[in-house]
């Protein structure tokens, strides 16, 4: 794709957002739609040194883009609320399942490539497995009001008749790395497990509550965003088959080895404390994930993902012990 294309990226100013914004300024790519809610001053730093064209209220987004047909020329469409504690259908629908439809009939009239996210979360307790099948979705059983609405778009997008060039659902799994200082809660356990080490020298961890996991041993695919970025711009720039493809490693790991790592990279010995996992958690708790990225791979993306350990390493060293942004 010519370097001057208008690329849309929704949910701009957040974690992963923010980090494929300096993906793709890496790759030449400057001529970029920020999208989103830029009220926040916590996410100000997330979008510091970003080459752009654009910045636009993700209200005025549907405005602007109507007023400037033929402009945009792919859509990375990463904005929602991500809260997987909030209760609030009404909210999820309008902006994870609402929204997203405005994004998806757009870019199937004006024929732009599509590449949303879409959510691990879909899974539930992964009694239907871990595959990114179409065939599926509407048998998967979420845990959470947000793993609802994305799955609740999912099989909404995979029933239409009219859809964009190319489009592709990115099922993340458990996603970290720089530009989540703003998260809080929401934050990956690697940054939450840095800062407790570095205040306290331990770190705490759920104990789990299924006698089948000892504690620490529950497990997740956990991926490192720099593989979501690199991902993303290798959709862009190949557009294979459409569809829904999951983006873990493959490879699901336990949060003791997590912690194992964080502690190595700050040469220190390890401390771990276990504590009860919150009881408005507890019933739709995740006790194991792990991607088939199968699907991806026959796709042709070949890139080697980071391991746990590598990914912490760069994570810890380049961007967290020096209170960097990506």
């Amino acid at each position: 794709m010519e370097k001057q294309a208008l690329i849309v990226v929704t949910g701009a100013a957040g974690f992963i957002g923010s980090c494929l914004t300096a993906r793709l300024n890496e790759a030449g790519y400057t001529n970029i739609i920020l999208a989103d809610d830029f009220s926040s001053q916590k996410k100000t730093g997330n979008l510091a040194g970003k080459k752009f064209a654009y910045k636009i209220h993700r209200d005025q987004l549907q405005q602007w883009c109507l007023t400037h047909p033929g402009k945009v020329r792919y859509f990375f469409h990463l904005g929602a609320r991500t809260d997987t504690t909030e209760k609030d259908y009404d909210l999820l629908k309008k902006q994870n399942v609402d929204y997203s439809k405005w994004v998806w009939k757009f870019c199937a009239s004006e024929k732009i490539p599509l590449v949303y996210a879409s959510s691990a979360a879909t899974y539930g307790n992964g009694e239907n497995g871990y595959d990114d099948s179409e065939a599926i979705i509407a048998f998967l059983k979420p845990l959470n009001a947000y793993g609802v609405s994305k799955n609740e778009f999912d099989i909404w997008a995979v029933a239409q008749r009219q859809a964009p060039p190319f489009w592709a659902a990115l099922k993340f799994f458990n996603v970290y790395g720089p530009n989540e200082y703003h998260k809080e809660r929401m934050a990956s356990v690697v940054f939450h497990a840095f800062n407790q080490i570095r205040k306290e020298g331990t770190v705490r961890l759920f104990r789990s509550h299924n006698p089948q996991y000892p504690d620490g041993g529950q497990l997740r695919d956990f991926i490192y965003v720099k593989d979501v970025l690199n991902v993303c711009l290798w959709l862009m720039e190949h557009q294979p088959h459409s569809g829904i493809y999951n983006l873990g490693t493959g490879q699901a790991r336990s949060f003791k080895d997590l912690a194992a790592a964080v502690f190595s990279n700050l040469d220190l010995p390890e401390h771990i404390v276990y504590i009860d996992t919150p009881a408005d958690i507890r019933d739709k708790y995740q006790y194991f994930t792990e991607a088939n990225m199968e699907k991806l791979r026959a796709a042709g993306y070949s890139a080697a993902f980071y391991t746990l350990e590598e990914g912490i390493r760069d994570y810890v060293s380049r961007y967290l012990k020096a209170g960097k942004y990506y």
